[in-house]
């Protein structure tokens, strides 16, 4: 089982490598999914997420985009398996584990750092939910 902490790391690229680890057949825990960023205008990024939160309503127009940063990224992860629904992309769907902080049974883990980006603007997930 690999253990990778997302903290610092953009979303895109964090995502595609977890999706590609887990078509290969491996566990994967991301902790610390609060912390993942986003990378662009603060302004838009926010003006997007809350736009498409209030397309919910008796007309259900669009998905339902949840609040809690987990699911926000297990979302980024699913749109980059070949299909969630049937077959491989379901397996590997099973396989992926997301946490916004650490839990009790990976405290002892060995936690994969991967490669952080440099200075670029970007905005944390935990900050859409503010």
């Amino acid at each position: 089982m690999k253990v990778i902490d997302g903290k610092g790391m953009v979303m895109g690229r964090l995502a595609s490598y977890v999706a590609k680890q887990a078509m290969q057949g491996e566990e994967i825990s991301v902790i610390n999914c609060a912390n993942i960023i986003i990378t662009g205008n603060k302004k838009f990024i926010k003006e997007k997420f809350e736009e498409s939160r209030k397309r919910v309503g008796t007309r259900q127009i669009g998905p339902k985009v949840s609040k809690s940063s987990e699911k926000i990224f297990k979302r980024a992860i699913r749109g980059m398996l070949s299909d969630h629904r049937r077959g491989r992309g379901k397996e590997a769907w099973r396989r992926i584990k997301c946490y916004s902080t650490i839990p009790k049974e990976l405290s002892n883990a060995e936690i994969i750092q991967l490669k952080k980006p440099n200075k670029i603007k970007s905005i944390e997930i935990k900050e859409i939910n503010e």
